[in-house]
């Protein structure tokens, strides 16, 4: 079966249910086959079945926001669909009720926008000193030289992780998100690299207990749940999740902004010529390009847009697939750099809405800003074949800018 065009009747499942596909999300394929195919499935129903992992994927704005919304019913204690029972839990992501409200209470004033607006001086001094190294070139690897540095280094100073394990940690971030191989050969690396990052960050805490840092471990440890600390395990979790949304999101989501600004030049001239053009074309970029695919698992027998949900059931609900609906957005799979209103979802809603999401903003704002007054004209080269794979969308491969000097 077609894993990128709508089901025919004969196809379809059973009225009462839901239409049935079969498609892998983790494989690597073009950049773009996905998003095609969460808005094929868009157009055929409101929610479909994936026999691929046995889950049901929610297609529409309404019934997506309506789901994040209800935690009672859907929990974030299983997050992905290849794992309806995972032995681990990363925090505070994994967690529903109190404990996940504690959790966010000890974090949300370190995420503050007050408190990201004391980092203004240094993610800009890193953003113009990555694109100054890069200007007189003509030629970058976006995602290397650019997109995965920048993002990386305020991270990791903000974890008080060593920049130069850098590589060490691309690594492991994407063998946890980003491969691409059997369920089986993906669960099997997942779980190697997951250990490895466990034993490193397990050796970290250790040194914070003993010599306290500003930094987010440090403050970690001093938190407390449910009257007591954090314990060693829950510690190691959390490092894991701030470890992997740290590396990855805003990577992708710069990866998206410059292929579609190297591909789209009346755009890219807009954003040049009007700087202040640039908070509201990061909203809309972050809107059509929305890259997380969350899923949660029904705490009991529920149904969405008729479709009967059993409890236990995983359920997928792709935020591209809110964001871009034409129910909800004039014109929705287009990119107008000044719409207004603007209230997507592309951070998530409901209580595990993004907690960094005013740390992502001002990265992107300031990566567009710093990158314009330097290298203004730029253009896709023809070498570039970006592709998405893993978990998530947003282009990984060769990424290739090129520029006059």
């Amino acid at each position: 079966m077609s894993t990128t065009e709508p089901i025919t009747d004969s196809e379809a499942a059973p009225a009462g249910t839901c239409p049935v596909h079969e498609f892998n999300h983790y494989l690597e394929k073009p950049y773009g086959e996905k998003m095609a195919f969460y808005d094929a499935i868009r157009d055929e129903a409101p929610i479909v079945k994936n026999s691929f992992a046995d889950h049901f994927i929610v297609t529409r704005y309404e019934e997506i926001l309506a789901s994040y919304q209800n935690a009672k019913v859907f929990s974030n204690s299983a997050v992905t669909v290849f794992n309806p029972n995972p032995t681990f839990r990363w925090i505070p992501q994994m967690l529903d009720g109190d404990e996940h409200k504690q959790w966010r209470k000890n974090l949300n004033p370190l995420f503050s926008p007050k408190n990201v607006e004391r980092l203004e001086e240094k993610v800009r001094h890193r953003a113009v000193e990555l694109v100054q190294s890069i200007a007189a070139k003509g030629k970058c690897d976006f995602l290397q030289d650019f997109a995965l540095q920048f993002p990386s280094f305020i991270f990791l100073e903000l974890m008080g992780m060593p920049f130069e394990d850098l590589d060490k940690f691309l690594y492991w971030e994407d063998e946890i998100l980003h491969i691409s191989a059997s369920p089986e050969e993906a669960a099997r690396r997942r779980a190697a690299a997951t250990a490895e990052l466990t034993e490193y960050f397990r050796g970290l805490i250790e040194e914070r207990r003993a010599d306290p840092r500003d930094d987010l471990i440090s403050k970690a440890i001093s938190f407390e749940i449910n009257g007591e600390p954090t314990t060693q395990g829950d510690l190691e979790s959390f490092c894991i999740l701030m470890f992997m949304a740290g590396l990855d999101t805003v990577t992708a989501t710069l990866a998206n902004t410059f292929l579609y600004l190297a591909t789209n030049q009346d755009d890219r001239q807009a954003i040049v010529d009007d700087p202040d053009l640039i908070p509201s074309a990061i909203e809309e970029i972050l809107r059509v390009f929305a890259i997380v695919i969350p899923s949660r698992k029904t705490l009991e027998d529920t149904e969405i847009a008729g479709c009967p949900i059993p409890k236990g059931s995983m359920v997928c609900l792709p935020l591209n697939a809110a964001t871009r609906d034409e129910r909800q957005y004039d014109h929705a799979k287009e990119v107008h750099l000044d719409r207004s209103p603007n209230n997507h979802i592309a951070f998530g809603a409901g209580p595990h809405r993004c907690l960094g999401s005013h740390l992502a903003r001002r990265e992107l704002r300031i990566a567009l800003e710093e990158w314009h007054k330097y290298i203004p004209n730029y253009r896709l080269s023809p070498e570039s074949h970006p592709t998405e794979k893993g978990g998530q969308l947003g282009p990984v491969g060769s990424i290739y800018l090129e520029w006059d000097v």
